[in-house]
């Protein structure tokens, strides 16, 4: 090998140990500036933000799952008795039938007097009950049809009813604490100018 290769190396390797030296150098003022207190002030401001932030999303979760809660008590409360009275309600309208079977038959004697008399004492007794539980009947004669609370069984010419109101009930309803346990069965109001259906077709 000639001096000048030699010399070449030679250069070459300074050159190489001055510039890892260089970098050696640079690394070493940016550890010491990321390491400066101003820098982990930042960062621990940063973190203590970001934690204020969980806590506060895990409060907000935690109101949320407490108001569910109550909701969900709060309903089991109210509704906890629907399945109950929706057994019940046959008694009710067995009950009713039983009266009105017995109208317009007075001239029959006491025994059927008496027997609706009990009848009539037996059915107020039940409702009484009833309504003690915030169990309300719906006999909506008269008032106008609604979907949501009555189910129409058929619709009627009624010159003297307004149109699209209940003109019978077929069976009565009811509501557990404002809410529908069973519908009100109607006949509704046909208007005069509704279009004829064709019962034939």
């Amino acid at each position: 090998m000639s001096a000048d290769e030699k010399r070449n190396e030679q250069v070459e390797e300074e050159l190489k140990e001055s510039a890892e030296a260089a970098s050696r150098e640079q690394g070493g003022a940016e550890d010491a500036s990321e390491n400066s207190p101003e820098s982990e002030i930042e960062a621990l401001k940063l973190q203590a933000q970001e934690f204020q932030e969980q806590m506060l999303r895990s409060q907000a979760e935690m109101q949320n799952v407490r108001r569910r809660a109550e909701i969900d008590v709060e309903k089991a409360h109210k509704f906890a008795l629907e399945k109950f009275v929706k057994e019940l309600l046959p008694v009710a309208d067995s009950l009713e039938k039983a009266v009105e079977s017995t109208e317009g038959h007075e001239e029959a004697g006491d025994l059927v007097t008496s027997i609706r008399e009990g009848v009539e004492m037996t059915l107020n007794l039940f409702m009484n009950s009833l309504r003690k539980f915030n169990v309300e009947q719906l006999n909506p004669v008269g008032e106008p049809f609604d979907p949501q609370q009555h189910e129409a069984m058929s619709m009627v010419p009624a010159p003297d009813a307004e149109p699209n109101s209940v003109v019978a009930v077929v069976q009565k309803g009811y509501k557990l604490n404002d809410r529908l346990v069973r519908p009100a069965m109607v006949v509704v109001a046909k208007a005069e100018d509704a279009p004829k259906i064709d019962e034939q077709a």
